[in-house]
């Protein structure tokens, strides 16, 4: 990766606070924040491999997503608790691309991830006698490599081009992670192909999944409202809700974050949002999609007894 920077060799994260009394409060958090959200994907993921019952598609996908979530929280997560306990806030500049690639990376996966899981809920309310032969093990494969694939080769793009930006003499970030906003308010002379390269990653990676998803809930909508049964429709809207909870959550933050105009930015409030969907929303992951299901509750009884 080529980078024109010549000036800046090291990052300094502001953070949320500089009073030592609140960072010490911010840690505790966090950690909590951090405990919980890795013993609930991992109890999930652990769950899905060794109930048979739980060896469907839909599972599939949501072990996937555990994995996910995982992963964002430690790309994130341990660097916020070293910046509210330690007196050094740097991050190196390899260091603050590294973050950035694997954020990115990460999180155009769950974008595609979800879109999948979309279409993994069409068939099965719209053809759940063939569902097992529609969603086979080989088209699941698939569609998680293409959203891996897709994702990374995404983050390379937009990592290769904002390290690419010339940053002047000032380092410091006012977030807690190396991310766009921040990052392009520190660069100086920003070119308009930037903009151009960030237009076209929110299209790809952000809208046409919600595209996708929004035209797969509106067939689900039609195959529900032909059911004669109300049992069944609400069985099948059911099955729905926590997806729905899932990308209402995320692709609404990151919507907030990205899709504003430039000059709407506010670091300070933004901060909150991006907290949301970085170190919050992998914490909720295990929590949506296993509260009101049955069969994750009966595989944990199982498991724990």
């Amino acid at each position: 990766m080529e980078l024109y920077n010549t000036t800046v060799t090291e990052f300094i994260m502001l953070g949320f606070t500089t009073d030592p009394v609140k960072q010490q409060v911010l840690f505790v958090v966090f950690l909590l924040v951090y405990t919980l959200t890795m013993a609930g994907n991992f109890t999930l993921i652990v769950l899905i491999c060794n109930d048979p019952r739980l060896h469907t598609p839909m599972y599939f996908f949501i072990g996937n997503l555990s994995f996910l979530d995982l992963g964002l929280s430690s790309v994130y997560t341990p660097e916020i608790l070293i910046t509210c306990v330690s007196e050094d806030k740097s991050i190196s500049f390899g260091g603050c691309v590294a973050q950035f690639f694997f954020s990115a990376a990460l999180g155009y996966t769950e974008c595609y991830l979800l879109a999948a899981m979309a279409y993994d809920r069409y068939v099965a309310i719209s053809k759940p006698l063939l569902y097992s032969q529609a969603m086979s093990l080989k088209l699941c494969v698939f569609f998680v490599a293409a959203s891996y694939l897709g994702g990374f080769i995404n983050s390379v793009i937009i990592t290769k081009d904002t390290f690419s930006l010339h940053f002047c003499s000032d380092n410091v970030i006012d977030d807690f992670f190396c991310d766009i906003p921040p990052l392009v308010k520190l660069a100086c002379g920003k070119k308009d192909s930037y903009q151009a390269v960030l237009f076209f990653l929110l299209l790809s990676n952000v809208i046409a999944p919600i595209v996708f998803i929004l035209a797969s809930y509106l067939f689900i909508i039609a195959t529900i409202l032909r059911m004669r049964s109300t049992q069944g429709r609400l069985k099948a809207f059911s099955t729905c809700s926590s997806h729905l909870t899932s990308v209402t959550l995320y692709y609404g933050s990151i919507l907030y974050i990205y899709a504003r105009p430039r000059s709407s930015y506010s670091l300070d409030r933004d901060k909150i949002v991006s907290i949301f969907y970085t170190v919050v929303f992998p914490m909720l992951n295990p929590a949506i999609y296993s509260l009101r299901n049955k069969d994750v509750k009966e595989a944990m009884n199982k498991l724990f007894k």
